[in-house]
């Protein structure tokens, strides 16, 4: 994707840009554009998120509330198992984007919930494994929680997507 520096509507440069339309070939022109992914001068960048992202124009939000380890069923899958649980909230917010019409590559924010005392690599690992990797990183916001709904919730995650029209 193009990366420019961008106004910040007073003449100040907010800094590095992502345009998540600019190499689609039926964006109608600049105007139109409906995502941008910022990482402002000053701040952190790091490659696995992005610290700002900005919809503008015509475009479908499609919002995805908390997901945990149950099955279409109501069972808990992976009991006392991070990477499992991760695996099947994953799978989760798929068909839940997938019934909104949006797509891994949609999601421009993540908010990630972790019980106390998991270990994070193996829910990370378990992260890179089932999700896709995206051409632009959304914005993350991740905490270590005392609980969660049920004592043998280990992750929950909800999801913001915005889908281009």
């Amino acid at each position: 994707m193009p990366e420019a520096s961008l106004p910040s509507g007073d003449g100040a440069v907010l800094g590095r840009g992502r345009d998540a339309m600019a190499d689609r070939s039926d964006a109608a022109e600049p105007t139109a554009r409906s995502v941008r992914y910022v990482d402002p001068e000053g701040l952190h960048k790091n490659p696995a998120f992005t610290n700002v992202v900005v919809v503008e124009g015509p475009a479908k939000t499609v919002y995805v509330g908390g997901q945990d380890s149950v099955d279409a069923s109501g069972n808990i899958v992976g009991k006392g198992d991070i990477a499992a649980q991760t695996e099947q909230v994953l799978a989760n917010l798929r068909a839940a984007l997938a019934a909104g019409g949006a797509r891994p590559e949609h999601v421009i924010k993540w908010n990630l919930l972790v019980a106390e005392g998991q270990p994070l690599e193996a829910g990370f690992s378990a992260f890179r494994r089932a999700w896709p990797e995206t051409p632009n990183p959304p914005a993350i916001t991740f905490a270590f929680v005392a609980g969660l709904a049920h004592p043998d919730f280990l992750v929950e995650m909800d999801a913001v997507a915005v889908v281009p029209l």
